[in-house]
């Protein structure tokens, strides 16, 4: 907004406008607040139009650059001329003006020179947007892809807008990987990179208040539509000593565990929301039209591809005819099994249709819940098609709704346009309840104690040390895979196992874990297995409360 000559056409007509064909109204000035002027106060005052007279100057109508903090909640796509995102609201008129081009394509395709093209014999150099050196257009993009290892923080210095972005040319290395965990992680690499300057989302929980109200702290973060889950996040446990990567791992643990084990939030007269049920490596998401209607879904799907572009756990255990549904497959293609149908009695009525000869009573069963889904009654010779079709019902057609919130949840985060590129990384993303908490990978991560070298300062001689690492082992081989997975959760803060765990034996009464360094530290007092058992099961099962609590 500028200067218009408000103030002369004022002093023209002081204190007065004309409004309507007969009347006229008095100019109101806005009062302001200490703090200035706030949305509030205009919303408020913004009964007719409201006139802007600068005191000294005229108001900055220059345009924000796409990295302007004003962006940041507002939904983005990226420019194919400059490689630049910007928001969807100012794109359209970027377009028109951008004039960035990507010439090094066509000049390989054609096989002529640059710089015939432009009629020029000098060569054409591009200046790359992180050091700020001169380059040839040969070579720009080989530096380009070094340039971001070698001087990140400086990257926050860029802000011309028409530049291509160098950030992205990592970006299209994850398509091209053999390797879908390591596609994975230049995904999230370069996602993360993209939103680092951004700002942080904040997440506030208070673990001296009630699970339930823990949970609903929870789902009103998820319930925020229109949010960039790529942006760096900030997690804060009040009442809780710990801060550091730590929490961030026990937030996003904790958010998982909920999905499978349920919201201490009471809906349809129910002590915990459970939005997912059946037997483990077969679950679905409930039948219940509330969890519908509260969009509880699409917080699922937002929390599931939150946690994954920050390298967090995935939900295990899902069918996988669900999985192969909800990532776009055909029902009728999809292989239902009768362990998929959750609900009991319509898997029995289901299973009767596998015997050879049914009753009067049990025909009638049938009929019944066919009839209810517009099915045929049963004959002799529709029993097989019959079985097939109600069990899809019973475990797909049921959860239309359900699919498509779920659905809707991971488009608005990055993980649907990376599974549409990678399907290969589905069995990584939806892993069975089997592949996480190997005892054996676990083991294989641990860095012992006598695997480096004695150090004269050691508290314990190497003895105890062996000692010590013998229970250690003993009780990772001996456990339930419930147990490993609260001492991957204790040791680390979430359950997904790093590359390295790092294990000490330090003096104290019971065992702690630091996990924003993934050590695990346990006393050198233990003289028997079965109080090393009973002490490290006692600290373990304790990890869903925080970490001063322990």
């Amino acid at each position: 907004m500028r200067d218009l000559g408000l103030q002369s056409w004022l002093n023209k007509a002081p204190g007065r406008i004309i409004a309507g064909g007969w009347g006229s109204r008095k100019l109101l000035l806005v009062v302001p607040e200490d703090c200035g002027y706030t949305g509030k106060i205009l919303k408020s005052a913004s009964k007719g139009p409201l006139y802007v007279a600068p005191l000294q100057e005229e108001l900055d109508t220059t345009p924000l650059p796409p990295t302007s903090e004003s962006f940041s909640n507002m939904p983005k796509a990226l420019c194919q001329k400059c490689k630049t995102m910007y928001p969807l609201q100012v794109l359209a008129k970027h377009v028109q003006f951008c004039e960035v081009t990507v010439v090094e394509d066509c000049v390989e395709e054609s096989g002529c020179d640059i710089n015939e093209q432009k009629g020029s014999k000098s060569p054409i150099n591009h200046t790359c947007p992180i050091c700020l050196q001169h380059f040839p257009s040969e070579a720009i993009e080989l530096h380009a892809s070094s340039c971001g290892e070698s001087a990140p923080d400086r990257s926050l210095e860029v802000t011309d807008i028409t530049l291509p972005s160098c950030s992205f040319k990592p970006l299209e290395d994850w398509q091209s990987v053999p390797d879908p965990t390591k596609a994975m992680s230049q995904f999230r690499e370069g996602q993360l990179h993209n939103h680092a300057t951004e700002t942080p989302l904040n997440m506030h929980m208070d673990m001296r208040s009630t699970p339930a109200e823990r949970d609903r702290a929870l789902l009103s973060f998820y319930k925020k539509p229109h949010v960039e889950w790529a942006r760096p996040l900030h997690c804060i446990l009040e009442g809780d000593c710990a801060v550091g990567e730590g929490v961030t791992r026990f937030f996003f643990s904790n958010s998982i565990e909920k999905l499978k084990s349920g919201f201490s939030v009471n809906l349809a007269n129910a002590g915990v929301t459970k939005l997912f049920e059946g037997e483990t490596d077969h679950l679905v998401p409930s039948s219940s039209p509330f969890l519908v209607d509260s969009d509880l879904f699409v917080v699922a799907g937002r929390i599931l591809g939150h946690s994954f572009i920050h390298g967090g756990p995935c939900l295990s255990g899902l069918s996988p005819a669900f999985v192969h549904v909800l990532l776009g497959g055909n029902p009728d293609t999809a292989t239902v099994q009768l362990n998929d149908c959750p609900d009991l009695d319509i898997r029995d009525t289901v299973k009767l249709l596998e015997k050879s000869e049914l009753s009067e009573q049990e025909i009638n069963q049938v009929q019944v819940l066919a009839y209810a889904w517009d099915l045929p009654g049963v004959t002799n010779t529709n029993r097989r098609w019959l079985f097939e079709k109600m069990l899809i019902h019973a475990v797909i057609g049921r959860l239309s709704r359900q699919i498509k919130q779920l659905r809707r949840g991971l488009k608005e985060t990055p993980i649907w346009a990376f599974l549409l590129q990678r399907p290969d990384a589905v069995p990584f993303l939806f892993p069975r309840e089997t592949m996480e908490c190997n005892p054996e990978l676990i083991l294989q991560a641990i860095c012992w104690p006598g695997q480096e070298e004695e150090d004269s300062d050691s508290e314990y001689p190497l003895a105890t040390k062996c000692c010590i690492s013998g229970f250690l082992r003993q009780f990772i081989e001996t456990a339930s895979p419930a147990e490993v997975k609260n001492l991957l959760k204790f040791w680390t803060g979430w359950e997904v196992l790093p590359r390295e765990l790092t294990f000490k034996i330090v003096k104290g009464n019971l065992p702690t874990a630091s996990t924003c360094f993934e050590v695990l530290k346990i006393p050198g007092h233990y003289k028997d297995f079965e109080s090393f058992r009973i002490d490290l099961l006692a600290c373990i099962c304790t990890h869903h409360t925080g970490f001063g609590l322990i």
